[in-house]
């Protein structure tokens, strides 16, 4: 069976180079692609080629279920997972309703997209293998390949309810250094830091140097709004 193409459309530099990175590593499938915004993003579709997007929702000059949107009335039929740290549920509903067969929250490890990429792939097998179904159960079978697991398969030591208290830490304040969010979810400074560059690695946080006082400059964490 021949690799299916991913075309990565994701504007912040460090985390398409991620996800360039984690799609490689899943076998049967090859980057097509990286584009930082939906122009760039339609213009690769139209060279063709492309099986999947991996599509951050918030790119610079347009909302990635508009660009979705265009995809179809282009006639680009290539599938989309969307991408993003928006948890607004009406923004899951609309990606639903746009067609988006999967749908992955930033930060993510490489063992969820690769859990999602294999799912798909296997979708993709079974409706390949097949003209119609014979029953509801073929119907169910197919579908069901979609369906995540559920589990969050973060890197070894760190645990989902200490990284959803630090991603709440960081979003309720404009930055914040490691020492502050460990005061802030009740961790040691070395385990908090160990959340925040992990986030950081994953895109869904920016690195800053903070200046002032005395000592050593030290390093702020900053949530990436949409």
């Amino acid at each position: 069976m021949n690799a299916i193409r991913v075309l990565v459309v994701e504007d912040e530099p460090v985390a398409a180079d991620a996800h360039r990175a984690y799609v490689e590593r899943v076998p049967g499938f090859q980057v097509a692609g990286v584009v930082h915004t939906a122009a760039d993003a339609i213009r690769r579709l139209t060279e063709g080629g492309v099986d999947l997007v991996l599509l951050d929702l918030y790119l610079p000059d347009r909302h990635g279920l508009d660009l979705v949107r265009a995809m179809r009335a282009a006639g680009h039929p290539a599938d989309v997972i969307a991408v993003t740290s928006a948890r607004d549920l009406t923004v899951v509903r609309a990606a639903v309703s746009q067609g988006v067969v999967q749908y992955l929250l930033k930060p993510f490890a490489f063992a969820t997209l690769r859990d999602r990429l294999e799912r798909y792939a296997e979708y993709r097998a079974q409706l390949s293998a097949q003209d119609a179904a014979g029953s509801q159960d073929e119907v169910d079978r197919v579908l069901s390949a979609l369906r995540g697991s559920g589990a969050a398969d973060l890197p070894k030591g760190l645990s989902q309810p200490t990284l959803d208290a630090v991603v709440a830490a960081l979003r309720s304040r404009p930055g914040s250094s490691a020492a502050e969010v460990a005061t802030e979810v009740g961790a040691s400074r070395v385990t908090a830091r160990r959340y925040l560059e992990y986030l950081a690695d994953s895109g869904a946080v920016q690195r800053a140097t903070r200046y002032g006082g005395t000592g050593r400059p030290e390093v702020e964490y900053r949530w990436r709004t949409p």
